[in-house]
């Protein structure tokens, strides 16, 4: 409670959901009393969904045809680009709730440490770059920074590789990510599922469609969800969401559907464990263990808060020519108290695991660092996207054509500062009490008072037009592209807090106008396969996201101020083949791809230039193949597997080039040659299921993580270790109504880590865990 206080006197952010929700049960509730028979949703989101028995046979849920955004003119076989989709059926079969857990399953993709509690949330690194500005939610931005903890309101989850901005918009460098809600269906089904397992693991959800009419439905996705981390001492997660919507108009020309989404976290978060690769250390510091909580548990706390409520009009004016329309209110709240693991760790031996040095405490951790960090932030998003899809002819050439535009604007609140401090924040400051390395207490008990040390404020305004056109020429030939122009503008400003005394800095600003495309030739020499070649680009301008920093008036030496840069650009050129085969029940796809970031920002360490420049260069090579869909009826695979070389090109000034030995050159001249962070050469992952009786099927997965660098300046360079993890599930049908399965997660216990920042913590993974899920078609 005392969090919830101080976050209320640092900023008013909530506001009461009762209302809504109340109006909302008030719908559920008879659409759940109605018997209603299951089915199952398939990946391009028709209306009109024939009967799918559960657990039948001919179900191919691990081979979706098309991506859910209309921007997309052809499907999956005939768009020329690396597309992954993982179906909410998938995930549900492997037990995947959290958009961390579903991205593990797509090599190339790593996840980076927090840093100083700035921002706590889902960190993506994507094939060499950051795509934590490359999410999106039913093809609208999603750019806040927080955890995507659960996909019970989810379809499906597409990954797109390669400079994307023509279709998510400025920052798509690496790919795009897309999460697929779910909305109403022309059919009554029902289904409520409960779960339980070890590490106090309970989970229940419910998916109810109800047809009010002929032509309106309604539906409702339900989920509580709370458990402790497998193989830790303290981190517990607690959740629950409901998620309505209601469609009128379904099989008509004119269709509306309403949705809304609300979603509240209570968590205990965790940054990690002490972890250095150094020439003393090589990963796990001597006496701690990846079981042991290094923050305080009676302090930490992540509150999150989802709220977003959508508007989808239709139109089809013929069987040629339609409209679409979406509108879009989002806001996001967090509240976050953290104690990084930061300070110092004097090892039994007397020296300290960070350098070597000798040390006073053997055995003790002395906390230091941001311990306490506290922010109190929200995210208000609006948007409206329109798009025209007409199909047509000019001679002999068909067209698909899809030309739209949109309209956004987002704003930023954060209130900062630390919660270890004395009512009034009265010096001195409390001292923080020694850990045991070994057997850290984890227990603050000293005062708890937040005392703010700063706010910040952003806006983002970005206005868009686009065109996408898919030329058939004939039955072998096709073009696909696309081009995007939009205007970026962007402002924010920051105060300082003292003593009581705020100093506000001036506003800074910028607009950038940016034009980015794709284009792909398509070769289909039969009609179950295609060879494609596709180029496109991305623009990514000083202030991609309304969170993002904007420096102009710093005045230190190393000329690192960026509101006055051009926008960087990056370019993806792919080479691929895609195959359906087995009578249309397999895709194979293999492509390969550069992906090139061509100026990169980087400081000018010029005295005389204070601005940053777009000097920097870096490239990732690389293969990506994939198999999704059913080798037999009864045997279903989803297989992937990445092949990335990167190199930075340039990775320091000209200025530095020219004059190697002026002041902090020699870092930033030490990276060229070598590769990226965060960007495992190899990766694997597989999901396989095999249905021995019409009532029984066994699965079983397999990922693959191999090394990738922690640094790439000054050497020594030190690397992550590789590791594998398995997974296993075994579903059984009880009856038409009534199935069982059982998922084992990290089947052998492996001790693996994620989130490493290099030198001081990584997460470690989660050890293994038992679920058992009953769910209830009806």
């Amino acid at each position: 409670m005392v969090y919830i206080r101080a976050r209320k006197h640092a900023l008013p952010l909530r506001r009461s959901n009762v209302s809504v929700l109340a109006a909302f049960a008030a719908l559920t509730i008879p659409a759940a009393a109605v018997h209603a028979q299951q089915t199952e949703v398939p990946a391009t989101g028709s209306p009109v969904l024939p009967e799918i028995k559960a657990k039948a046979a001919s179900e191919n849920v691990a081979k979706p045809e098309q991506v859910a955004s209309p921007k997309y003119t052809a499907p999956l076989l005939d768009t020329p680009q690396t597309i992954t989709v993982l179906p909410s059926k998938v995930l549900e079969q492997q037990n995947r709730v959290s958009l961390v857990e579903a991205l593990s399953t797509v090599p190339g993709i790593t996840f980076g440490a927090g840093e100083g509690g700035g921002g706590y949330g889902d960190s993506i690194n994507f094939r060499g770059y950051s795509a934590n500005n490359n999410i999106t939610v039913d093809g609208m931005r999603d750019s806040a920074q927080y955890n995507r903890s659960d996909a019970f309101n989810l379809e499906q989850i597409e990954v797109t590789n390669g400079a994307n901005s023509v279709y998510g918009g400025a920052g798509n460098v690496s790919g795009g990510i897309n999460l697929v809600s779910k909305s109403p269906k022309a059919e009554n089904f029902g289904r409520v599922s409960l779960g339980l397992g070890t590490d106090s693991y309970r989970r229940a959800t419910a998916d109810v469609n109800r047809l009010l009419g002929e032509t309106t439905a309604f539906r409702v996705n339900v989920m509580a969800h709370g458990n402790d981390v497998p193989g830790r001492d303290v981190e517990e997660y607690k959740r629950w969401g409901i998620a309505p919507s209601i469609t009128f108009g379904l099989n008509t020309p004119t269709q509306l559907t309403l949705s809304y989404l609300h979603q509240r976290d209570e968590n205990v978060p965790q940054y990690g464990v002490p972890y250095y690769r150094n020439a003393f250390n090589n990963g796990l510091i001597p006496g701690a263990k990846s079981s042991n909580y290094y923050g305080y548990r009676d302090v930490d706390t992540q509150e999150i808060d989802v709220d977003m409520f959508t508007v989808v009009f239709d139109h089809r004016f013929s069987d040629r020519f339609r409209v679409r329309n979406q509108t879009r209110a989002q806001r996001i709240d967090q509240f976050l108290v953290v104690n990084p693991p930061q300070g110092s760790y004097c090892l039994a031996s007397g020296t300290l695991a960070s350098d070597g040095t000798p040390c006073a405490t053997p055995g003790l951790y002395t906390p230091s660092g941001p311990r306490g960090s506290t922010r109190d932030s929200s995210n208000d998003y609006l948007a409206n996207q329109t798009d025209f899809t007409t199909e047509f002819k000019t001679g002999g050439i068909e067209h698909t054509l899809v030309t739209g535009f949109s309209l956004s604007h987002e704003r930023y609140r954060l209130v900062n500062g630390n919660s270890l401090r004395n009512p009034g924040g009265a010096l001195p400051n409390p001292v923080l009490p020694p850990m045991d390395i070994a057997n850290p207490e984890g227990v603050y008990g000293g005062p708890v008072n937040f005392v703010a040390t700063g706010r910040t404020r952003g806006e983002l305004d970005n206005v868009a037009v686009y065109l996408f056109d898919n030329l058939k020429f004939n039955e072998q030939w096709a073009l696909n592209g696309g081009v995007r122009y939009e205007k970026n503008r962007t402002s924010s400003s920051t105060d300082a807090i003292a003593a009581g005394v705020t100093t506000s800095s001036p506003t800074q600003s910028r607009t950038d106008n940016l034009t980015s495309f794709r284009v792909g030739l398509v070769y289909k020499p039969v009609p179950i396969g295609s060879f494609y070649v596709a180029y496109g680009n991305s623009k990514t301008p000083s202030k991609a996201t309304v969170n993002g920093a904007c420096t102009q008036n710093e005045t230190t030496t190393t000329g690192n101020n960026n509101c006055n840069v051009a926008p960087e650009t990056a370019i993806n050129i792919e080479v691929g083949t895609k195959w359906d085969v087995l009578d249309n029940r397999l895709s194979l796809t293999a492509a390969v791809f550069r992906n090139e970031l061509r100026n990169y920002r980087v400081n000018s360490n010029d005295p005389t230039v204070p601005d940053q420049q777009l000097d920097g260069k870096s490239r990732v090579d690389g293969v990506a193949l994939g198999a999704a869909g059913q080798i037999t009826p009864q045997w279903s695979v989803s297989a992937n597997y990445t092949y990335l070389d990167s190199e930075v090109l340039s990775g320091a000034s000209d200025f530095c080039v020219a004059n190697p030995t002026a002041l902090n050159c020699d870092a930033a001249l030490a990276m060229t040659g070598n590769p990226l962070t965060n960007t495992p050469e190899h990766a694997f992952s597989l999901w396989t299921t095999y249905q021995f009786v019409p009532s029984l099927t066994v699965g079983y997965g397999v990922l693959y993580q191999g090394s990738w660098y922690l640094n790439n300046a000054l050497p020594p360079l030190y690397k992550a270790p590789s590791y594998w993890v398995q997974n296993a599930m075994v579903a059984y049908q009880v009856n038409r109504s009534l199935d069982l399965q059982l998922n084992v997660k990290n089947l052998t216990d492996r001790t693996y880590y994620t989130r490493i920042r290099n030198n001081g913590w990584a997460t470690p993974g989660d050890g293994r865990a038992v679920t058992l899920t009953a769910s209830y078609a009806f």
